[in-house]
């Protein structure tokens, strides 16, 4: 148990990464962890398409006006894709399968960051999806959530805190009635 919180508490967006590969024994314990996130009914929606290749990171890194630049100098990239057919709540299933993705790669010594594309959009003014559906040759059914940058961390970032004021936001039974963390039963 303390061992899940100390993670959290480590785990930072990373945008800069070492010319460094990551293993594949890493890469296929990421994707299992996805594989194993729950989801609505245990529908499973989602999709993974796996970049290593230096040509189209770069290409994704272009995918949006700003925040995905960074790509382009990742050594992997995991975009997360969902068949909306499959279920109404695809994306909540695909989001808890993309946090699945960025606490294993913690776990495993890496660093990630969540690009966003659902509802963003590329600098020639077309939709983010689309530029990215265009490069990866996604069907016209399946959407694109994300895509998420992975590699060994070439920055350090200062650890996460809870402190009293995230607490102000946590009620207990009723909204507004404000927790007492020593309290709770």
């Amino acid at each position: 148990m303390n061992y899940f919180l100390e993670m959290i508490k480590k785990r930072r967006s990373i945008r800069k990464y070492k010319d460094k590969k990551v293993e594949k024994e890493k890469i296929i314990r990421i994707i299992q962890s996805a594989l194993l996130s729950p989801s609505g009914k245990n529908v499973n929606p989602w999709k993974f398409v796996i970049v290593e290749d230096e040509d189209i990171l770069l290409k994704l890194s272009r995918a949006k006006t700003s925040g995905s630049q960074f790509l382009g100098k990742a050594p992997l990239a995991i975009v997360v894709l969902a068949d909306p057919e499959e279920s109404d709540i695809w994306i909540e299933d695909a989001s808890i399968a993309t946090t699945m993705i960025m606490l294993s790669a913690q776990d495993s010594g890496l660093g990630s960051c969540w690009i966003q594309i659902r509802n963003r959009m590329h600098p020639d003014n077309i939709e983010s999806e689309k530029y990215v559906k265009k490069i990866l040759d996604i069907p016209d059914n399946i959407v694109v959530l994300c895509m998420i940058a992975i590699g060994y961390p070439d920055e350090l970032k200062t650890e996460k805190s809870i402190d009293d004021k995230k607490w102000n936001d946590v009620f207990v039974n009723t909204f507004g009635n404000k927790i007492v963390k020593q309290n709770i039963k």
